[in-house]
């Protein structure tokens, strides 16, 4: 018994049908694109806390953030109260606008230290990110 198929195998592909190879490159596509986005991005994760009255920030501050565990951050590195003052005093040269970023469960206490030390070292623009309600 001799297939159509295969008569026309040993006498030459005349053509090769490609559809189903574009449908399988569009559907790995499709599904690498999707699973990229769902990938997790390295970052500290802040939960901002939320207020009616907070505006839109357009200009480049130093960002300091305060994790719910009262770490302290600054461009993602660790950092401490000590080097936090030397840092303030070169940013009060500077003219330099503050940014807090504080997640909810944060201590006060720590937000208002970095604040006061900041202030104590001649910072005069110190601001508190929060979320638009």
């Amino acid at each position: 018994m001799r297939f159509k198929g295969r008569l026309e195998l040993e006498h030459g592909l005349k053509q090769i049908d490609i559809a189903p190879l574009i449908n399988i490159v569009f559907l790995l596509l499709i599904f690498f694109m999707l699973t990229s986005s769902f990938m997790m991005q390295p970052g500290i994760k802040v939960n901002l806390p939320k207020a009616v009255t907070s505006e839109v920030i357009r200009y480049q501050n130093l960002e300091i953030l305060v994790t719910g565990q009262n770490e302290t951050y600054l461009n993602g590195k660790v950092v401490t109260m000590d080097e936090l003052k030397t840092l303030f005093k070169q940013i009060a040269k500077r003219n330099q606008t503050i940014l807090i970023k504080a997640d909810r469960r944060a201590s006060l206490g720590r937000v208002a230290e970095i604040w006061d030390m900041a202030r104590d070292a001649g910072v005069t623009s110190i601001n508190i990110a929060t979320n638009q309600e």
